[in-house]
């Protein structure tokens, strides 16, 4: 369900908040532009990071669509 979620994302173009479990075990939010999907595995643009950054899709517990206002702090 969450790949689905993520492909929908990176059709639109949209930009989601995302909340992700490293693998240490640490939870952070994340603002991420999702550019591509391989397998189990996603890159996305992390803004926090100003990277562009691997993720492990089961790691991701959340993402919510980021509304127009939040995207002009970028």
């Amino acid at each position: 369900m969450m790949k689905e979620q993520l492909m929908k994302a990176m059709q639109r173009g949209q930009l989601v908040h995302m909340m992700y479990m490293a693998k240490d075990g640490k939870i952070s939010k994340r603002r991420v532009k999702v550019v591509k999907i391989a397998g189990d595995m996603f890159q996305a643009f992390c803004f926090e990071r100003r990277a562009k950054r691997t993720f492990i899709t089961s790691n991701v517990l959340a993402i919510i669509p980021v509304n127009k206002k939040d995207r002009s702090i970028i």
